[in-house]
């Protein structure tokens, strides 16, 4: 079962990567999410994915072939944690659209590294500030 969630967690994370190397947003807002589930399932499988017993402790003690339970409440957490990083980058997303109408990485770069408005032209000339 670990050779399966291995090649899974590679490929999550290789079409994750690839994803994010887009000029697209929204390919790049689900590489985040795909590459992020990646790592989930690569925490979750560190933890051995065969316990057979759960992973309470008795006043016997804790059972040979419990469930190592940190992985799995450290993937619940990066869950939740990704959920909220999808949704503010949908809104990212949203509002560079309502600005740009245009989700293309190289066009929003271009409009935010002009230099702003009141800011002097490179050559020095003095003709910005007779502008009204």
């Amino acid at each position: 079962m670990e050779i399966v969630a291995s090649i899974t967690v590679g490929l999550l994370v290789a079409i994750g990567v690839w994803m994010l190397l887009d000029r697209s947003l929204v390919r790049v807002v689900l590489g985040i999410v795909v590459l992020g589930n990646g790592i989930n399932l690569a925490v979750f499988s560190v933890g051995r994915l065969a316990g057979e017993a759960a992973a309470f402790v008795t006043a016997a003690g804790a059972p040979a072939a419990a469930a190592n339970p940190l992985p799995q409440a450290l993937v619940l957490t990066a869950i939740v944690i990704g959920f909220a990083l999808f949704v503010f980058a949908l809104a990212v997303l949203k509002r560079s659209w309502e600005l740009h109408a245009n989700i293309e990485t190289d066009r929003i770069t271009a409009v935010a590294e002009e230099p702003a408005p009141d800011l002097p032209p490179p050559d020095g000339s003095a003709a910005w500030r007779d502008r009204p």
